[in-house]
Parts: C-alpha cells; structure tokens; sequence
C-alpha cells in the first residue's frame, strides 16, 4: 500500500497571464525549469496525453498523464493513468501585469522509496524543490518577456 503526499506552492511572476499561461500550456517545455523531469512528450494525435520521464538521484519513473481540465488562464488538472501515480492542478491568477502561479500536486510514495526514505524528509525535499521549480520558472517567464 501506497502512501500518498500532496504538496501546494505558488510563486508570483512578473508577467501577464497571457504569458504565464502560454508557457505552462507548452507541456513539453517544463524540463527547461523543472529540476527532475528529464523529458515531456505529447503525441500529435492526443494532445490530452503526455509522457514523462523523471530523473533524480539516479532513480527513473515515468509516467503517462492525463489532462482532466483545462480553463485558459485559470487551470490546467491532470492524472496519471500510468506509472507512477500522481495528480495535480496548476492554477493561474492574473494580477493585471503579473500572475500568480500555484502548484498543487499529489503523488503515492512508490513501496521501494517508503522503505529506504522516511516520508517527512522526502516531501520537504519534494516541497523545496517545486518552490526552485516555480522560481526557475519566473526567471524563464521574465526572460521571455525580456524578449
């Protein structure tokens, strides 16, 4: 049995909505500010899928989502449907001239990491690692509008 963490970090982006959202919208850019996904890959024929493979301290997943729910500028929720189990959502709130992003995700802890990590130091990891994620993602934001 697993055991499932769940994780809420938002940061604010001094960039408009329509930016913010456009960059998250592009799934397959996220390995450009997100520390441990190795690769994102939506198959042309169902955008509604995507494929991705994580990388950190030399253990692998992958995993097959599924988008749930998207309303531009506001939401994008997904499931994954294979490997390893998670959730989330990511949510936009436009401040008129800048945005807040929130990230909220849910994953079950898989047998082999419950056994060698204890819970609390695995998700304060987690946790400090999507607050990077999400502030290397302002950095790439402002850059993008730099431009």
């Amino acid at each position: 049995m697993a055991n499932w963490l769940e994780h809420s970090v938002q940061i604010e982006v001094e960039a408009p909505i329509d930016l913010v959202w456009s960059l998250w919208a592009d799934l397959e850019q996220m390995p450009k500010w997100m520390k441990w996904i190795d690769s994102v890959k939506v198959p042309p024929e169902n955008p509604d899928i995507s494929l991705w493979k994580l990388n950190t301290g030399g253990l692998e997943f992958t995993w097959k989502s599924r988008i749930l729910k998207v309303v531009p500028h506001q939401i994008i929720q997904w499931e994954s449907v294979d490997g390893l189990p998670n959730q989330g959502a990511i949510r936009f709130y436009d401040r008129h001239g800048s945005s807040i992003v929130k990230m909220t995700v849910s994953y079950a802890i898989p047998g082999i990491l419950g056994k060698i990590m204890d819970n609390l130091f695995l998700g304060r990891a987690v946790e400090s690692t999507i607050q990077e994620d999400l502030e290397r993602f302002r950095e790439y934001a402002l850059k993008q509008t730099a431009n």
